[in-house]
């Protein structure tokens, strides 16, 4: 069972980053679901039902964030957004799409030899749905599908490593699987070998910031970015490293 502190609860009016007709972008809580939320898990889509218009055709995640993962969260409101936005995030390296995401993992025994610089990992991913959980792959196999990312690393400390990441591909558990796999697993992610969980049940791994076509004006990018909803020590750290 997940135990997401509930006074940390930010009210979800103050986390609408951008709305229109067609789509809104929300900066998710951990122990929020973007969709399909089972028992005792926060539902996103209806929370978000009781403050937009009452005439909002649909509320559907576009990006599906996972549960214990904050930041930027896309809903579209209308099928034909659905559709449109469906099309470009399905489509592989598109310039349309941006997916920048801040990572606080642990620290490896042996740092990487690009430390400061960007480094593309790719890696093949098959999902074990009784499990809930991405198996990663150094080559294609039957069932697989090819992962990939940008990310660099922008700080040490004593146990951590701090980076950010762009995000190509959009796979399940996709940073959370291929950060395990090269030692580095997101702090407090027991399913991908974490050493110890958060206190509070949540990872460090935030979406900071989307960019996307707008759904009416296809020729527009909407650019929207969000600051971790909880900010302590770690964080505080990570976003002095920013420049």
């Amino acid at each position: 069972m997940n135990n997401f502190t509930e006074q940390e609860n930010i009210p979800l009016s103050s986390r609408i980053l951008y709305q229109s007709t067609e789509c809104v972008v929300v900066n998710k809580l951990k122990g929020e679901a973007t969709e399909g939320a089972v028992r005792q898990i926060v539902s996103l889509p209806r929370e978000l039902k009781a403050v937009l218009p009452a005439d909002t055709q649909l509320i559907e995640a576009v990006n599906r964030v996972d549960v214990p993962v904050t930041g930027c969260a896309i809903f579209a409101l209308t099928q034909d957004s659905l559709v449109f936005l469906n099309s470009v995030f399905s489509e592989k390296g598109s310039p349309l799409i941006k997916k920048h995401y801040w990572a606080i993992t642990e620290k490896p025994p042996q740092l990487p030899d690009t430390c400061g610089e960007y480094t593309e990992l790719v890696h093949w991913i098959e999902i074990n749905k009784k499990l809930n959980k991405s198996l990663v792959y150094y080559e294609s196999a039957q069932d697989c599908k090819k992962a990939s990312l940008r990310y660099k690393i922008i700080g040490k400390g004593d146990n951590y490593l701090f980076s950010e990441i762009d995000l190509i591909t959009g796979r399940h558990h996709q940073i959370r699987a291929q950060f395990a796999m090269e030692g580095m697993p997101v702090k407090g992610d027991l399913k991908y070998g974490a050493k110890r969980s958060e206190k509070d049940g949540g990872i460090r791994l935030h979406a900071r910031s989307l960019s996307f076509p707008d759904p009416l004006n296809k020729t527009e990018i909407v650019h929207v970015t969000a600051d971790p909803p909880y900010i302590d020590n770690l964080w505080t750290d990570f976003m002095k490293l920013i420049k």
